[in-house]
């Protein structure tokens, strides 16, 4: 068996036209996966699905909202028409409200935590039986440094990637042997979500003071751990969390 490979395997990635998103789509094309992607933008999703078929890989848009229940049963109706099983699963949808802990509404509250915790649970919970169904089946969960340390970027994102962290472990053990279940927990990476944020020049200053490597990170520096934790090479490998941080996470004095 190849390790270094994810021919024949398929994968189904959420939030997959967008910065983090995006570069697992494309790492996993590019190691010979065949791919469903889903995200809300309809446009966002025909573009990418030219970019990458120009290129010859097998992968396919799904439009959705996955936040939305009848959203996720489209969807889980939608891919027993194609595939009997699937090899990986990507959770990487994900929001942030940043206040102090006394401004959140109740309403703000819940949609991080509904987005980021709940997504990522009912997409794990859903898929199970496709990816029983797998020889060497492998889910990745999106998480954050944020749900190891504080980072000053509000309680409850940081609780619900915490939450992630927690439910990956559970979920190794649970579904072993026939899942590995993986997160990865990124510091800034230079994707939409935060770049408003980063042009601030002093909470620039900031996150590099803290950052020995002293730059923010690539989103394909992301896609490439993710595609190892799906390999064969990665094959026992489970229930780890692998910071993604430039050294932040281990930093002191």
């Amino acid at each position: 068996m190849e390790k270094w490979t994810l021919k024949n395997k398929r994968a189904l990635v959420t939030g997959g036209t967008k910065g983090i998103g995006k570069s697992i789509v494309e790492e996993l094309a590019l190691l010979g996966a065949e791919i469903i992607f889903i995200a809300r933008n309809s446009e966002d999703i025909k573009s990418l699905e030219i970019l990458l078929s120009e290129k010859g890989y097998n992968v396919k848009g799904f439009s959705a909202d996955l936040g939305i229940k009848e959203e996720r049963k489209k969807l889980f109706d939608y891919l027993p028409l194609i595939w009997d099983k699937f090899d990986i699963l990507i959770n990487n949808v994900g929001t942030n409200i940043r206040k102090k802990t006394t401004e959140y509404t109740e309403d703000e509250f819940e949609k991080i935590m509904h987005t980021n915790l709940f997504n990522t649970f009912e997409m794990c919970k859903l898929s199970y039986d496709f990816l029983k169904n797998s020889r060497d089946a492998s889910i990745v969960n999106i998480s954050s440094v944020s749900g190891l340390i504080n980072t000053s970027t509000g309680s409850p994102y940081g609780m619900t990637k915490a939450a992630i962290n927690q439910l990956t472990k559970n979920l190794a053990v649970e579904w072993a042997p026939a899942i590995r279940v993986n997160a990865i927990a990124p510091w800034y990476t230079d994707t939409p979500l935060v770049e408003k944020l980063l042009k601030d020049k002093k909470y620039y200053d900031r996150v590099m003071m803290r950052t020995p490597m002293k730059r923010i990170c690539k989103p394909e520096e992301i896609g490439t751990v993710a595609a190892f934790l799906c390999m064969p090479a990665a094959s026992y490998l489970t229930g780890q969390c692998v910071t993604v941080d430039g050294g932040f996470s281990v930093y002191g004095f």
